[in-house]
C-alpha cells in the first residue's frame, strides 16, 4: 500500500477543499492510504521535527500553500520520502490591504517560497504564472489548474424577464474588489431600477446606489444561489497578487452557465475568452458596456453562458484534475527516495 499525507494550514479552507479534499476518495480508491493533517503556522522547524514519523511513514508528502524557511525545507527533505509543493495563490507576496495599495514584496516571503520550491520533488502550480515562478528554482513545475465538478452545478434558473441579477461570490477579504465596479453598477442602476448585485458571501458591502442582495455562502447552496443569477463578475486589480490569483469564481459561473465579466488578469484571461463566453473590462466604461450587453440581450447570455460551461466542462474538469494529479503522485512514489 501506498502512503500520502495532504497537509494544509486549514483543512475547512476553500482552496484545500478544492485541490486537495477532492483528491483523498481517488487515492483511497486507487489503493492509497490517505492521512490529512493541519500544520501549524510558525514554530518554524519544531513543527517539522515533530512530524518526522509522519513524513517517513508517507511515500509522498503534498504541502498545499505551506511555504517553509531554507532551513527547515532542508528538515523537511531529509524526513520526507518524496514531497510536492501545491499552491493556487502568489503567496510569495503578501496581499494588499486596501485596493489600490501595492501587494508586500516581502523578501522573507519570496525566500521562503523559493527555498520550499527547491527542497520539494514537484511544485503542483494552480495557474501558468505561478509556474513560471516556482520554476526559477523548482526541479520539476506541473501545472494542474483547481477545477470543480459541473455536475454540482445547474443551468441558470433566472428568467429574461425576471430583475437582472449580478451574482459575484467570493471570501469576504476579497470583497474589496467590488469596489472597483461600484461606479459601473451605479449607472447601470438608474437605467435598470430593478437591477441587484448578489453577493455571496459571510459580509456584505453596504451601498446606497445599488441594490445588494445578501446571500449568505454555504456549500450546500452556493450553486443553487448562482443558478437564479443572470452573470458573474470577477474584478481584479493587476498586480503580483492578483496574476496569481486562479480564477474559481469564474469557474463556478461558467459551470452554471453565467456569461462572465472579468478583469483580464492572470488566469482570468485564461477562463474568460473574450466575446466567447463573456468580456473582458479594464476601466469603468467597459465594465459599464459589457453588463449592459448582457443586461438587455437574454439571447447574448444564454449563447456566451452556453459556451462557459463547454469551456470549463473542456478545460477544467474535475475528472481531469483528479487523474493528472494522480499521475504525477504516482510518478513521485515510483522513484527512490534518494536525498538532495
Amino acid at each position: 500500500m501506498t502512503n500520502i499525507v495532504l497537509l494544509g494550514y486549514g483543512l475547512d479552507q476553500p482552496s484545500y477543499r478544492h485541490r486537495m479534499r477532492s483528491l483523498v476518495e481517488p487515492l483511497r480508491e486507487a489503493g492509497w492510504q490517505v492521512r490529512t493533517e493541519q500544520f501549524p503556522g510558525g514554530r518554524y522547524g519544531l513543527r517539522t521535527w515533530e512530524r518526522r514519523e509522519l513524513f517517513r511513514w508517507a511515500h509522498v508528502t503534498v504541502l498545499h500553500q505551506i511555504k517553509l524557511s531554507a532551513i527547515e525545507a532542508r528538515l523537511f527533505a531529509s524526513y520526507s520520502r518524496r514531497s510536492i509543493f501545491d499552491v493556487d495563490d502568489a503567496i510569495y507576496v503578501r496581499k494588499p490591504r486596501r485596493l489600490g495599495d501595492a501587494p508586500d514584496e516581502s523578501a522573507w516571503r519570496k525566500r521562503k517560497f523559493a527555498a520550499t520550491c527547491r527542497w520539494v520533488d514537484a511544485v503542483a502550480a494552480g495557474n501558468d504564472v505561478l509556474a513560471g515562478v516556482a520554476g526559477a528554482t523548482a526541479e520539476q513545475v506541473a501545472v494542474l489548474p483547481t477545477s470543480l465538478d459541473t455536475g454540482c452545478y445547474i443551468t441558470s434558473t433566472a428568467g429574461p424577464d425576471d430583475p437582472p441579477t449580478i451574482a459575484w461570490i467570493g471570501s469576504p477579504e476579497n470583497l474589496i474588489y467590488l469596489d472597483m465596479i461600484r461606479p459601473a453598477l451605479a449607472r447601470l442602476t438608474q437605467r435598470h431600477p430593478t437591477l441587484k448585485l448578489r453577493v455571496i458571501c459571510s459580509e456584505f458591502p453596504d451601498w446606497s446606489d445599488v441594490s445588494v442582495e445578501r446571500v449568505p455562502w454555504s456549500s450546500a447552496t452556493e450553486a443553487q444561489s448562482l443558478a437564479g443569477a443572470h452573470i458573474g463578475v470577477m474584478p481584479l486589480t493587476d498586480d503580483a497578487w492578483s496574476r496569481g490569483k486562479c480564477a474559481f469564481k469564474l469557474l463556478q459561473y461558467m459551470a452554471a452557465s453565467l456569461p462572465c465579466v472579468a478583469s483580464p488578469v492572470g488566469a482570468n484571461t485564461e477562463a474568460v475568452i473574450d466575446g466567447v463566453n463573456g468580456f473582458h473590462a479594464t476601466d469603468v466604461d467597459q465594465w459599464e458596456r459589457g453588463l449592459e450587453r448582457l443586461i438587455v440581450s437574454p439571447q447574448l447570455r444564454a449563447s456566451l453562458g452556453k459556451n462557459g460551461r463547454a469551456h470549463v466542462e473542456q478545460r477544467y474538469s474535475l475528472r481531469s484534475y483528479r487523474e493528472n494529479y494522480l499521475a504525477l503522485l504516482t510518478r513521485m512514489a515510483a522513484i527512490s527516495p534518494q536525498r538532495r
